[in-house]
């Protein structure tokens, strides 16, 4: 018998021990970081007090209750009970049942009418079918990405279960090693920005946050062959943690699977929507430009597969030695400040990835209460001196301005933005300057891959602010689906269209103009003084929208040589409006430190170019009296 074969025998003898006589337990189960207990009587065991909440507390374990086969009543008859039982006003669309783990996933318009009061509904249906009822919101707009997801995901069902119990036992094996130390080693990030990339380690457990590209610079990925990295294979990785979706923290994640890394990936649910959303975009971008892309498509379903999501505040096991823990980072949606709890108690690190300090029209701002926290690795992106951004309310009244202005000259607007986080905060503020007739209402044309992760932040309404969320599920008022917003899906015949056509607001991808839709607006419209180029983002040096920023009027369009090249004489305006980006800036970085709670003994200052994180690496040292430090790539840090 194997030690996890006995430490699952042991740990079903103390589940038989702390359950009532009454209760048969047939097996226990290590799936992922959960611990699964399978039972004629789930829901007695659900339905008891205080049961799950003694066993979790005993075992130090996350546990899921399941039936067993024999408790479980035949699909066809089930589908009728339970379509019986939901009130016919809760708009059921779909009925889904996993025999594997008992549940049945109900998708409904009005999810709250299949819950019932304090979930009187669900007790209903569990108790006369046997399932144990999931309720799943239908999206207010439909994605197909997120409906592909699910499907990709339903077929897989028979592999995700093996990954998932070999996780388990991952996780779960004996500790082998006394020894006491943790190292961090920088592989991408630090003194740039973009491939993000790091490694956490320590005697037991290897983790990696991150993979990511790096924008306008092809080729430059982390140092993934580096001895501390995966110099002995991507499987002697425990886990790949993953901060969220932008290509500069996750375009690479593919690759470790074509290189044979078969372990789990830890995020949340939207971000592993929105990272398959933006990984195939990758690909596709890069076979259109006549590029050959690092990995196939193949390798992005197999990362998707192996994704464990997890929910804000969840402490999760994902290694024998330590336990991951994801708060909100404001930037985009689901994205996450990740804390690592490391031995029992030896060690905590938190990750900021990118975080947005404040509250957005879109977002909560960034969390930073921790129980602990000795080491923080904090973002830098506008962590330079000078790098104070407008005021919200102020930055959308330049904004209008900028638009009213470009609206007399009869021009169009060209707002190049990234699909996901930065599109949606301008559609809220569009669609309400409209609305209150601030600017003219005119076309919006949603171009690239805008609306489709537009459609995945209604899917997931529980990450968004809750004025918001209010707005999409329960006022009928959805501000994304305004008359005035139209998708761009007629190609290249359907924009030539648009620039003869009346003014319009044109919102495209790439947001740093490195590729996709808006080199063909430029082509378009750049020529012409009546238009006008709105930048509100950040633009990374060496990518064509930082020289078109520092006002370069003549650009290379295409690869830059042979046939593909084509030069654009550049004479629209161009405005850049600060204040929409969805990283803090350098008053909304030291806001973060000083009142994080605790505050750490240590920071590392990284993902901004060399000047930002060294100045704010010293203003970090001198206000608040702590070690900091602006790592170069391919550092190692012994924290403990």
């Amino acid at each position: 018998m194997s030690s996890a074969d006995e430490t699952l025998e042991r740990i079903k003898a103390q589940v038989e021990a702390e359950t009532p006589d009454d209760i048969e337990i047939e097996s226990v189960e290590f799936e992922g970081p959960e611990l699964v207990i399978y039972t004629p009587d789930a829901r007695t065991v659900a339905n008891r007090d205080g049961i799950v909440r003694n066993l979790a507390q005993t075992l130090r374990k996350r546990i899921n209750v399941r039936p067993t086969q024999e408790a479980l009543v035949p699909h066809e008859e089930a589908r009728v009970r339970i379509t019986e039982t939901i009130p016919e006003d809760a708009g059921v669309q779909n009925l889904d049942f996993d025999s594997q783990t008992g549940e049945v996933f109900i998708e409904a318009e009005k999810p709250g009418r299949v819950i019932g009061r304090h979930g009187a509904t669900l007790d209903e249906i569990s108790g006369s079918v046997g399932w144990t009822p999931e309720v799943v919101r239908t999206p207010p707009m439909e994605s197909s990405t997120v409906s592909n997801v699910r499907n990709f995901l339903k077929q897989e069902r028979d592999d995700r279960r093996d990954i998932l119990q070999r996780v388990g036992r991952q996780i779960n094996r004996p500790m082998t090693n006394d020894d006491d130390w943790v190292r961090l080693t920088t592989l991408g990030c630090c003194r740039e920005v973009g491939r993000a990339s790091f490694i956490l380690s320590t005697p037991e457990s290897r983790i990696l946050i991150d993979c990511g590209d790096k924008p306008g610079a092809e080729g430059e990925v982390p140092y993934l062959q580096a001895p501390e990295a995966l110099a002995a294979g991507p499987n002697s990785l425990d886990a790949v943690v993953l901060t969220h979706a932008h290509l500069d923290h996750s375009a690479l994640i593919p690759i470790l699977f074509k290189y044979g890394y078969d372990g789990p990936i830890y995020t949340t649910a939207p971000t592993r929507d929105l990272m398959g959303l933006l990984q195939l975009d990758y690909l596709d971008v890069a076979s259109k430009e006549g590029r050959t892309p690092p990995y196939e498509s193949q390798q992005v379903r197999n990362a998707l597969k192996h994704t464990i999501p997890l929910e804000f505040g969840n402490v999760t096991d994902i290694a024998p030695d330590v336990k991951l823990t994801m708060h909100n980072a404001g930037h985009i949606l689901g994205s996450a400040v990740c804390h690592f709890h490391i031995g029992e108690g030896r060690y905590n690190v938190a990750f900021s990835g990118d975080i947005h300090y404040k509250d957005t029209r879109l977002l909560d701002g960034a969390v930073n209460d921790f129980p602990r926290v000795e080491t923080l690795v904090l973002e830098s992106t506008y962590g330079g001196k000078n790098d104070y951004q407008t005021d919200q309310s102020d930055s959308e009244r330049v904004l209008r301005d900028v638009i009213n202005t470009a609206h007399e000259k009869e021009g169009h607007i060209l707002i190049p933005a990234f699909a996901v986080g930065r599109s949606q905060e301008l559609m809220l503020v569009l669609e309400e300057a409209m609305r209150k007739g601030d600017i003219p209402t005119m076309p919006v044309y949603l171009d690239g891959m805008i609306r489709e992760a537009t459609a995945i932040h209604t899917a997931y309404p529980e990450y968004l602010r809750d004025d918001l969320r209010q707005r999409i599920l329960y006022e009928d008022e959805n501000p994304f689906l305004a008359e005035q917003f139209e998708q761009v899906d007629g190609g290249e015949e359907m924009r030539r269209d648009i620039t003869d056509d009346e003014p319009a607001i044109i919102l495209t991808t790439s947001g740093m103009v490195t590729g996709g839709p808006v080199m063909s607006w430029l082509r378009l419209l750049g020529s012409d003084p009546d238009n006008t180029m709105v930048f509100v983002g950040y633009q990374a040096e060496g990518t064509l929208g930082r020289q078109i920023q520092r006002g370069q009027d003549e650009i290379t369009l295409g690869d830059g040589s042979g046939p593909r090249a084509e030069r654009v004489s550049l004479k629209m305006d161009v405005e850049t409006v600060d204040g929409f980006s969805g990283h803090a800036d350098r008053q909304g970085l030291e806001s973060f430190v000083e009142t994080m709670h605790p505050r750490p003994e240590k920071i590392l200052c990284v993902h901004g170019d060399e000047s930002s994180t060294n100045q704010l690496s010293s203003a970090l040292y001198q206000k608040f009296n702590m070690r900091t430090h602006n790592p170069k790539n391919l550092e190692t840090f012994r924290l403990s």
